[in-house]
């Protein structure tokens, strides 16, 4: 007897929890600098006919945030899970160049340099040299093909090839090689090494030639690995050297930049633009606060009169329309929900940066008050998140690509979040207060007996900063200050 296989199914339920097209324009403007919401209005603008600039002065145009699915409703949802609806082309990656003004005359301008790469930099050096056609095309090919950082990782073989098959050029490693030469002569030294051990040493030849100099070259050229691996006694033995010309050695080197690229794009400026804040918060005498959101250029939104009267006309003589009717009145059905639709969206944005602002305002109330870096408390973006009862992913998107200004100037909104550390009593200290703590007492040391992280764990303590060694060490080194014996 032959026995048939026998197949078997079962059901399961699951929940599963989508997005609608509402919820998903509602966070994609949340997301909007004001710079941008204002593009993105006027864009909607041209696109949707129903929708038009002007006052309101009906109420029943705009719903209530409340009868909105979204922020602080129970139909609130994880936003991050927008990445299962939307395509890569649809996140918005927005740019910090640029701000827009609000009503409050008060707003003031800060300016922001509009940075040039390190590659145009480079080539500005590379057009005042006196090269042939064929030294400058290698040359320049060679600047585009470094990595961020300045360092080249691309063997000049797999260079040569490159340039063979993709732009018809033939050339010599050797051609290459005398090339490279040429770029790791440009400002900042450093740039076009392949590695870290080559950007240090381009870096130390720059440097004037001394009998100092001489023993950083060696240190870095014959005891590298020791170098890497911090063994002071075998390099010190294997040169020969004295304490102190070590540690003055050591001190320099250490001054020398790892990355030489990344120092070129953030403080070279070529023109000049405005960052604008989104909000404006304004500490009164009586310590009072206040918050405005910065809308001077966005125009308030109403539906087209026009069109409502055209979709009611259609309406009512539904029963005798033809096919062309029935098209022209879906076509301004969907005209007129898009506009109430996007006018809905927007205000929900206000009301939701309003409520994250105030409660940030609220956690940081002696900094709006005082003015004093220090008096920042620790918060996170899940404090704000139950304080206001929104999602964490909401506050994160506010608190991303937003600027306020306060009486003290003007402050991107991450620079109101720090992380906290919890002493052994369960006493929360901001570590931004630490950390300046710290380098106050490093900039008052005596420089000929600079204080050790043991002296300096002593001190905090004093100071009310119950913290251990360690950590003192992890927040110098975050500071970029060297240990003491450097500090000399």
């Amino acid at each position: 007897m032959v026995q048939g296989s026998r197949q078997i199914q079962s059901q399961s339920q699951q929940q599963v929890q989508t997005l609608s097209p509402q919820q998903i324009l509602v966070v994609k403007l949340l997301e909007l600098p004001a710079v941008e919401l204002e593009d993105r209005i006027h864009a909607e603008l041209l696109e949707n006919p129903a929708l038009e600039e002007g006052k309101d002065d009906t109420s029943d145009n705009i719903s209530d945030s409340e009868d909105i699915p979204g922020e602080g409703t129970e139909d609130n949802v994880e936003y991050d899970s927008l990445n299962d609806y939307l395509t890569e082309d649809d996140i918005p990656d927005y740019k910090l160049q640029e701000r827009n003004h609000s009503k409050d005359e008060k707003a003031e301008d800060i300016p922001f340099s509009d940075t040039t790469s390190f590659y145009e930099l480079l080539k500005q050096q590379l057009n005042e040299l006196n090269l042939d056609e064929h030294q400058r095309e290698l040359t320049e090919y060679l600047i585009g093909s470094l990595d961020d950082d300045g360092l080249l990782r691309k063997s000049l073989e797999s260079i040569s090839d490159e340039l063979a098959i993709y732009v018809g050029i033939n050339a010599t490693e050797q051609e290459l090689e005398d090339c490279l030469k040429i770029i790791q002569d440009f400002d900042p030294p450093g740039l076009g090494a392949r590695d870290l051990q080559e950007c240090l040493l381009i870096q130390i030849k720059h440097k004037e030639n001394t009998p100092l100099r001489q023993i950083q070259q060696d240190i870095i050229k014959k005891c590298y690995e020791e170098f890497t691996r911090k063994h002071w006694d075998k390099i010190k033995q294997k040169l020969n050297l004295s304490d102190e010309d070590f540690e003055k050695a050591i001190n320099e080197i250490t001054k020398l930049n790892p990355r030489p690229g990344s120092s070129m794009g953030e403080v070279v400026g070529r023109s000049m633009h405005q960052i604008i804040p989104d909000f404006i918060v304004e500490t009164m005498d009586d310590n009072s606060i206040t918050i405005n959101l910065n809308n001077r250029n966005i125009p308030e939104l109403r539906m087209n009169r026009d069109f409502r009267d055209m979709l009611e006309e259609h309406t009512k003589n539904r029963s005798n329309q033809s096919k062309e009717s029935k098209d022209a009145m879906m076509f301004l059905k969907q005209k007129i929900d898009a506009a109430q639709g996007f006018i809905d969206a927007v205000k929900q944005r206000q009301n939701t940066l309003m409520t994250t602002m105030q409660a940030i305002v609220d956690l940081q109330r002696p900094f709006f008050l005082e003015g004093d870096e220090s008096l920042l408390r620790p918060m996170i973006l899940k404090d704000v998140a139950e304080r206001t009862g929104l999602d964490i992913s909401t506050i994160s998107r506010v608190s991303n690509s937003k600027y306020a200004q306060t009486n003290y100037g003007i402050y991107s909104l991450k620079f109101f979040f720090s992380d906290g550390y919890v002493t052994e009593d369960g006493e929360e200290l901001s570590v931004r207060e630490i950390k300046k703590i710290l380098k106050e007492c490093i900039d008052k040391e005596n420089k000929k007996k600079p204080l050790t992280d043991e002296e300096l764990t002593d001190i905090l303590k004093e100071k009310g900063y119950p913290i251990a060694r360690r950590t003192v060490a992890k927040y110098r080194q975050q500071l970029n200050i060297p240990v003491a014996r450097l500090r000399k």
